[in-house]
């Protein structure tokens, strides 16, 4: 990538969420916004290569997508209060546009629970990231056509429901901010699962840190962010060599991303809430050998903020560790009372893990090949197998 090409990207990382926020804000017309806020970039592309990259990119950005704004209304004959006012957007220096409500307006809107979770995940990577509609499709394992109608859908619902384009306040702005920090988590989560799109977990710390910045006095957005960067700062020491997965206490810290880890300790916040609590948890394997006391200690605290069937796994498992693998079973058969989760496909691993370390080496075989045959991703079916195998050694 040039030079110039790659200013171009930095640009559209910054500025595009603000261009299309804007837009939207005052055209109501999302797909507008998007196609202006593409076409300012692709005008980038041709003219930068000659005439140098401006002194303020994301002000010239917001110049060209402006007034393709405004030629595509005069050739609608739309009405001129929505002309006036994008006339009166700044062509200089973006903060004088009142863009920081403008994101913060726009991901609340892609993010309103009136929608189908999907739609939201998908909605908040077409119009706040810019990410294709090939590789959101992609992702969500349907055709780019499919997955283009169901975007259009998202837009269609969010005017005709007349879903406000705006940030709740109050006891509102409390109910409605844990369901925006769910699409960041499933959007980070699709992108660090085994087979997942790496980008996207790029894009969710990305969006995380812009909503960190829009809300500062929110304990969970920090927590948020900080479980995502303790996550992704092990990445690059997920796999061997042959591509094969390795479990935490296999893998090489020394590729881990330190700072990273370093930056996201800092915003580790006192407070309880479930994002909060998870970061902790994730700050405990920093330490080597993991603090797997602390962890279980944690994860009791969780559990009794959110009693779900997952979190009650994989409290079983920080207890086996910190405690012993009889206590990690005990806990383990509580998680699977009621048959939540017989469809989980991790827990003939889990249940594998702890019945080998309790010494039932015969049983923690057969339950690693089991657990190999429900496995969803090839990569994690072998990691399953070579337990098995290395056991009967």
């Amino acid at each position: 990538m040039t030079d110039t090409a790659r200013a171009v990207a930095d640009a559209g990382v910054e500025s595009r969420p603000r261009i299309v926020a804007a837009l939207i804000r005052i055209t109501g017309d999302w797909t507008l916004a998007e196609d202006c806020a593409q076409e300012a970039l692709a005008l980038a592309l041709e003219r930068w290569p000659k005439d140098g990259v401006p002194a303020n990119p994301g002000g010239w950005l917001m110049t060209v997508a402006r007034n393709r704004a405004v030629d595509v209304l005069r050739r609608a004959t739309v009405e001129r209060r929505k002309l006036e006012e994008l006339a009166m957007l700044a062509s200089t220096e973006p903060e004088e546009v009142p863009a920081v409500d403008d994101r913060l307006r726009l991901i609340f809107t892609c993010c309103h629970p009136a929608l189908a979770l999907e739609a939201r995940v998908a909605l908040t990577l077409r119009t706040i990231a810019g990410v294709p509609a090939a590789d959101i499709a992609r992702t969500f394992l349907v055709t780019e056509s499919t997955m283009t109608r169901r975007l259009t859908r998202a837009k269609a619902k969010i005017a005709t429901a007349g879903i406000p384009y705006r940030v709740p306040t109050g006891a509102a702005l409390t109910e409605r901010l844990p369901g925006v920090l769910a699409v960041l988590y499933l959007l980070f989560t699709r992108g660090y699962d085994t087979e997942g799109e790496p980008a996207f977990a790029e894009e969710a710390i990305r969006l995380a840190r812009l909503l960190r910045a829009l809300m500062p006095g929110e304990p969970e957005v920090s927590g948020l962010l900080a479980l995502f960067l303790l996550q992704h700062s092990r990445r690059a020491a997920r796999r061997d060599a042959d591509g094969n997965l390795l479990t935490l206490d296999q893998q090489d810290r020394g590729r881990w991303d330190h700072a990273a880890i370093g930056e996201a300790v800092a915003l580790l916040p006192a407070q309880p809430g479930p994002y909060a609590l998870q970061a902790r948890i994730a700050a405990c394997h920093v330490a080597s050998p993991s603090d797997w006391p602390t962890a279980a200690t944690l994860y009791d605290e969780l559990y009794g903020l959110l009693p779900t069937p997952v979190i009650a796994l994989n409290r079983a498992v920080a207890h086996g560790y910190a405690h012993g693998a009889a206590s990690g079973l005990v806990l383990l058969a509580e998680a699977r009372a009621g048959g939540a989760l017989d469809a989980y496909p991790y827990v003939l691993a889990v249940e594998a893990d702890l019945t080998a370390r309790a010494g039932d080496v015969e049983r923690a075989v057969s339950l690693f090949e089991r657990a190999a045959a429900a496995a969803p991703t090839e990569p994690e079916r072998r990691a399953l197998l070579t337990r098995a195998e290395d056991l009967t050694r």
